[in-house]
């Protein structure tokens, strides 16, 4: 198999591969986030860094067979524990870290299948209306437990690890 038809098919290449495009991709995304943000030139490459450590663990997760909204919260978690090591190294705010790094993670698809599939309702004559309510709840459901398991998954190491300040 040739190089190039991976990038077509890429979760035909093996896992290591296919662990590593996305990491490549979570990468750009979450820079691409940070550059919305308005976070300094040079502290993209954290924005970087967390975006490749979410998207490999939930895919690293997926590829073991959990389902989107458990590996969304492995990697919420780590990319959420990870951030609170490095916060002495970079001079963003740890939210803006967190949320930019996770943003990937976002189910964008879903979220629009479902959206597309209530307007589909409001049509006068719905072709189908039972289904298409049931395909877009499970949907929209879908993408509410991945951004709950997101939140939750950022929000644990930072109540765990919060530095304490003495009075």
């Amino acid at each position: 198999m040739q190089f190039w038809s991976y990038l077509v098919y890429p979760e035909s290449a093996h896992p290591f591969f296919f662990i590593l495009h996305h990491t490549i991709c979570g990468a750009i995304a979450a820079a691409g986030f940070g550059v919305l943000f308005n976070i300094s030139f040079r502290s993209l490459p954290w924005c970087a860094v967390t975006g490749a450590i979410a998207l490999a663990v939930r895919t690293y997760c997926l590829g073991l067979g959990w389902n989107l909204e458990a590996s969304s919260f492995a990697a919420a978690l780590t990319v959420g524990a990870v951030v609170q090591v490095l916060r002495t190294h970079t001079d963003i705010s740890q939210n803006a870290l967190d949320v930019v790094g996770c943003i990937p993670m976002i189910p964008g698809s879903f979220a629009a299948k479902a959206i597309l599939g209530m307007f589909a309702l409001t049509s006068t004559t719905p072709a189908g209306a039972s289904e298409t309510l049931i395909m877009s709840s499970q949907y929209a459901l879908r993408v509410m437990f991945t951004i709950g398991a997101i939140g939750t998954g950022l929000a644990i190491p930072t109540l765990l690890l919060r530095v304490r300040v003495a009075k």
